[in-house]
């Protein structure tokens, strides 16, 4: 049995659109073993156990770029990330399926070829590469559509509160909410912000956190599809910290540096909010793991 753990993801990052990305310890776990069946699929909704499955088409796309058979093959599945939330629950998939294939063959693949793979699947690299990697992740794709991602160390200082709403954001809608341009004042403010956020997220700096999180390219527009956005940003603001919208949410990760600050956040939240899920979270530095039993 191939036993594959991935971490969830946190995108954007407020001003890091598309490109920053974040690990944290929340987790999925996805086994693999042989099957007299063809596929057999364990742990998810009906209408999900076939070949359409993402973690299935994921560990095809790994046995055919080796070019390997696909193996009959029961996969199971103990998910504990909510789907559609924005904490990368696509990549997670896509990850686990990709790592479980190639460990399968017995690792032929590094992390930077899975990288790859995974970001075909996923579109842009900024979950695929925080749920491979761990950490802090800077990513794009090159003019030669390979992709280039640099990691970050975060400072075991900051505390980060999910804030997870009972319901969904749709992906469609938070892409369609945006401008088709932004100026050029507007993409400086992007780039200078983007430099200093991620070094200071390695610093725990949270007054340049505080300052340079603030972003102008995303969040002022899907914050208007998450109906307790200012009601959850105020809560942080009581309690000295700051947040952003997690991927394309409905997820708000707030960030603190302050460990009574950050209980203050979640009681705060749990009681506004009992019916939505609150973890606090710590950056996961692994990514992506493997065990064979």
């Amino acid at each position: 049995m191939i036993r594959i753990k991935v971490p969830a993801t946190s995108a954007n990052i407020g001003v890091g659109f598309d490109c920053m990305g974040l690990a944290v310890s929340l987790y999925s776990t996805i086994t693999f073993e042989p099957s007299s069946d063809k596929l057999e699929i364990v742990g998810c909704p009906d209408e999900f156990k076939n070949e359409d499955n993402l973690v299935y088409q994921a560990f095809v796309k790994c046995c055919n770029f080796l070019n390997e058979p696909v193996p009959n093959i029961k996969i199971t599945i103990d998910n504990t990330i909510p789907v559609a939330r924005g904490l990368g629950s696509s990549a997670i998939c896509i990850v686990a399926g990709l790592k479980g294939a190639n460990t399968w063959f017995n690792g032929p693949l590094a992390n930077d070829e899975i990288l790859d793979l995974a970001t075909q699947m996923e579109g842009h690299p900024d979950n695929v590469s925080p749920a491979i990697y761990g950490n802090l992740g800077v990513s794009f794709v090159d003019e030669d559509q390979n992709v280039q991602t640099v990691h970050f160390n975060v400072s075991p200082d900051l505390h980060f509160i999910a804030m997870i709403p009972n319901y969904k954001v749709s992906t469609e809608e938070a892409r369609s909410i945006l401008p088709n341009e932004m100026s050029y004042s507007d993409a400086i403010y992007q780039m200078s912000h983007l430099g200093a956020l991620a070094k200071a997220l390695e610093l725990g700096d949270m007054k340049v956190i505080h300052s340079a999180i603030k972003d102008k390219m995303h969040e002022p527009y899907r914050a208007t599809l998450i109906p307790d956005y200012e009601q959850a940003k105020q809560i942080c603001k009581n309690s000295n910290g700051t947040m952003y919208i997690s991927g394309s949410g409905s997820t708000m990760m707030a960030i603190t540096k302050d460990g009574m600050a950050a209980d203050k956040i979640v009681s705060d939240a749990t009681k506004a909010f009992p019916d939505w899920e609150i973890h606090h979270l710590s950056v996961d530095k692994k990514g992506a793991t493997s065990e064979v039993d």
